[in-house]
């Protein structure tokens, strides 16, 4: 199987790193177990960049290997220590990288050394519980999750930054011209699509230096996915100026340089989005006896068109100072006019899931849906299996008022609610009224809010209801003895009520 040399155009699948999980923890120490919340907070993940640089002029390295993905961040410890950072993966691209999505949606033209594309950041690291401690909540029994990094597939498509671009049809001497002009030598010889990558030249002509980039395998047809020319017209879209190839000493019947001309337009008009660019035509191998006589025949109606014609010869050098030149002028005066690219750094940021506002609920036949960038982001980071985590995320839920939205539009006890993408949502029983926002009492990583019997604050509530209807004398005691005996058989205050002292002021002893 051949190896490819030049690749410019990749599908990549990239990873960014998870982040870190936060840490429940108490400090403890000699006369001291119970210090206060020391758990400290998991790392950021690593996020995934694209870098151009200025040696890196193919994408094979990402042929050979299209799967990458960065350094996840560390989890956190006891005694306030935070989890690393995830290492972040740097990725370098040619210039003129395109980024687009599978679908073809364009994300990111990356022009200028230096330029960064953060294609997928890193996923935050989740909060210890040192962090989550509150003067309502002193001693939290959990700790937040990491969050996944960013994950995406995306198209790298190459396109040369050249300034000149050479185009005509295969044989016309085009890389001949390339080694003629600069110090490339790409492979030549004498038959067609000897060219099968496009070769770069770096041309000097007075004090300008420029790039020179011939499209290979161009053909009738080639807009059309013909020949070879459709997979490199790409490389000549940024291109300052177009310079036609035109071979005068074709041996080929019914081949004749205007026709030629013709041709390659047509194509190139197809193709679109080069019909603002300065046209050269350099008419190549006047070195040969019949190049020479066909060039003198068709250079009048060339100019007539308005066309620079130029006559030239890549074997003998004849012409060449003059088409250099040429070009120089047409690039100097591009330069000019165009603003230096400047490296930048983008970033990536999704649109929101919600609109302009926290979240949002629909009715669906599954339930009721809700969106949101802060629910879905809360959901990822709860531990489902700890219940003061889980009540901490209904206390979250409803300060931002999805409680109360759900009951506006109708949610009753038990519907489902769920929370996230339909392809990857956590679903809950709808059950409002469950909030506290305070420290509960029991044992660590519980909530008593979720946990159906609760019978000393059904006690509570029963007492506090009684109390208003008491006798004069009753205590709270009493109140709550009714509640298991029945009423009292005995006079408040005398030998038989069980809470009577002989010490007591008002005792009758």
């Amino acid at each position: 199987m051949a190896v490819p040399t030049f690749v410019d155009q990749v599908t990549l699948h990239i990873a960014a790193g998870r982040g870190g999980h936060g840490v429940a923890s108490v400090h403890r120490e000699k006369f001291k177990p119970l210090g206060g919340p020391d758990g400290g907070n998991g790392g950021p993940g690593g996020s995934v960049i694209l870098r151009v640089e200025q040696d890196v002029t193919t994408l094979l390295a990402y042929h050979h290997s299209p799967k990458r993905r960065a350094e996840s961040g560390g989890h956190g410890a006891g005694g306030h220590r935070n989890g690393s950072h995830g290492q972040d993966l740097i990725l370098p691209v040619p210039e003129g990288t395109v980024v687009s999505d599978v679908r073809g949606n364009l994300i990111a033209d990356l022009v200028g050394v230096g330029t960064e594309l953060v294609i997928a950041s890193g996923g935050r690291g989740g909060l210890g519980n040192a962090a989550l401690a509150s003067s309502k909540r002193k001693a939290p029994g959990f700790a937040l999750l990491g969050e996944p990094g960013d994950e995406i597939e995306v198209v790298l498509e190459l396109k040369v930054v050249a300034d000149i671009g050479l185009v005509g049809f295969p044989s016309a001497g085009k890389s001949s011209l390339i080694a003629a002009i600069s110090r490339a030598r790409p492979k030549i010889a004498d038959y067609p699509f000897t060219t099968l990558v496009p070769n770069l030249g770096v041309v000097s002509a007075g004090d300008t230096t420029f790039t020179v980039a011939d499209v290979p395998g161009l053909i009738e047809g080639a807009s059309e996915g013909r020949g070879l020319g459709h997979d490199f017209l790409r490389h000549i879209e940024r291109c300052a100026a177009l310079v036609h190839v035109i071979d005068t000493a074709s041996v080929e019947p019914g081949r004749n340089p205007v026709e030629d001309l013709d041709i390659i337009e047509n194509e190139l008009s197809r193709y679109g989005g080069l019909e603002d660019r300065p046209r050269l035509v350099a008419l190549n191998k006047v070195d040969v006896p019949d190049g020479r006589d066909i060039a003198s025949f068709v250079t009048d109606e060339l100019r007539e068109r308005g066309l620079t014609v130029l006559e030239v010869s890549a074997a003998s050098g004849e012409g060449l100072r003059e088409l250099t030149f040429a070009m120089a002028e047409i690039v100097a005066r591009a330069r000019a006019e165009r603003p230096v690219a400047e490296a930048q750094r983008i970033v990536i940021r999704p649109p929101s899931v919600d609109g302009k506002g926290e979240f949002t609920i629909a009715r669906t036949d599954e339930g009721w849906r809700v969106r949101g960038e802060k629910p879905e982001r809360w959901v990822r980071q709860t531990d489902f299996g700890n219940d003061e985590a889980v009540g901490f995320l209904a206390d979250r839920f409803n300060r931002i008022g999805i409680e109360a939205k759900l009951v506006e539009l109708g949610a009753q006890e038990g519907d489902a609610v769920l929370i996230g993408h339909p392809d990857n949502s956590v679903v809950f029983d709808f059950k409002p009224g469950i909030d506290a926002g305070v420290e509960m009492l029991g044992r660590r990583g519980e909530d008593q809010r979720f946990d159906e019997k609760r019978p000393a604050h059904r006690r509570r509530r029963e007492i506090d209801e009684m109390m208003g209807e008491r006798e004069e004398n009753e205590t709270r005691a009493d109140v709550a003895r009714k509640l298991v005996t029945g009423p009292t058989s005995y006079e408040i205050g005398t030998e038989a009520d069980p809470d009577w002292l002989a010490s007591d002021p008002d005792s009758d002893a």
